[in-house]
């Protein structure tokens, strides 16, 4: 998937890159998005590539697009946090590591969110001005690693 991702990256503006002049997003182009949202459910497949090309295709531009793909992370990442967060206060264990690193919890935290928002203006910049060839090479480079690796006999198990 990473190097057919690729592919598909190289030639997503030619096919998609059509916006139209009404760029507002109202329950109708947000639900197809998020339909393309599922297609992330494969391996390999990016989730904000999958929902910045759902964008595209409902004629947002790749900025837009862009930034409604990460405000579409949000709810996701929110909801993952949070049951995360319930699993660990249900387990005693889980409450005791709270306790004791709560104000290292929060400290990563915030400089986690302050790092997520200068690399989020960084990208959505970045694809503005130079579309998304530069991460199609990427993934084409990778998946031809990993490929070759495979069949070098090479074992590429995550422990």
């Amino acid at each position: 998937m990473l190097v057919v991702g690729g592919v598909f990256m190289l030639f997503v503006d030619k096919w998609f890159n059509k916006p139209n002049l009404d760029q507002s997003v109202g329950w109708k182009r947000a639900l197809k998005i998020g339909f393309w949202q599922c297609i992330a459910m494969i391996p390999g497949v990016s989730r904000s590539m999958a929902t910045i090309v759902g964008g595209m295709t409902t004629k947002l531009t790749r900025k837009n697009a862009a930034e409604f793909s990460f405000f579409l992370a949000v709810p996701t990442m929110a909801a993952a946090g949070g049951y995360k967060l319930l699993k660990l206060m249900t387990d005693p264990t889980g409450v005791t590591m709270l306790q004791e690193n709560l104000v290292t919890l929060l400290i990563g935290n915030v400089v986690a969110f302050i790092v997520a928002l200068g690399a989020i203006k960084f990208f959505i910049e970045f694809l503005t001005r130079h579309g998304f060839k530069a991460f199609g090479y990427y993934r084409i480079i990778v998946g031809g690693i990993i490929i070759e690796l495979l069949f070098s006999g090479v074992e590429l198990n995550i422990l």
